[in-house]
């Protein structure tokens, strides 16, 4: 799951990185409402957690600009606002949900869970690909009854091309998708191949059909 935080508070937003940004999550971060617009114009997220009041413009503002450049991320509105219009005026531009400050940190992650299952699987805890299911809150994969051995960025490697089935993902796409910023340290997209070849080995191993193709050119596809 790779999430954009916009957020001025600088404690708040510190405390949401330091909980959320792990293994299996890619988060980055945003203090104003022109950073957070140049991000989301040259990145593609999943979700997108935004503070309604920021310094330099209106969160719901941002809502409007966001849904035009990315109408498939998903949108959690955090505000110490609580104004009922705010909230129904949140949810009528696309946000999915809505989360009154303060808030505990696991809460959070939770509405976050629960946004990217809907958006992704039909809010399916479960999700099955043929022969290969995958337990989204334990983060168990399975192919018939052997469970995979996956590194965390193999098991969201395994998710985002189930997500994305039938599409073409180019190497910077899955590399953007797994390390965020940190991508632009990389010289190369070399460990891109190297982390679909250990996941094709591990699914094939385990019995399953190698459906990663390599599209020459242009990147890989999860054929469905």
């Amino acid at each position: 799951m790779k999430l954009l935080l916009v957020e001025d508070e600088k404690a708040l937003l510190d405390n949401m990185l330091a909980y959320l940004n792990r293994g299996d999550i890619v988060c980055e971060a945003a203090a104003t409402f022109r950073e957070a617009q140049d991000k989301f114009l040259s990145f593609a997220y999943d979700i997108v957690v935004l503070d309604i009041m920021l310094p330099d413009g209106n969160g719901l503002q941002l809502l409007r600009l966001l849904k035009d450049a990315q109408p498939e991320a998903g949108v959690l509105i955090v505000s110490a606002k609580n104004a009922l219009d705010d909230r129904v005026q949140g949810l009528e531009l696309g946000a999915d949900d809505y989360l009154t400050k303060p808030f505990h940190l696991p809460e959070l992650n939770a509405r976050l869970k629960a946004i990217y299952r809907r958006r992704k699987f039909q809010g399916h805890k479960a999700v099955q690909f043929n022969e290969i299911s995958i337990n989204t809150d334990t983060h168990d994969a399975t192919v018939h009854d052997t469970v995979l051995a996956l590194t965390l960025k193999e098991y969201e490697l395994l998710l985002f091309f189930i997500a994305n089935k039938n599409r073409v993902l180019t190497k910077q796409t899955i590399a953007e998708h797994l390390w965020g910023d940190h991508v632009d340290l990389q010289d190369s997209f070399d460990f891109v191949y190297q982390h679909i070849k250990n996941l094709r080995k591990k699914i094939t191993a385990a019995g399953g059909e190698d459906y990663i193709k390599t599209i020459y050119g242009l990147g890989y596809k999860m054929n469905g």
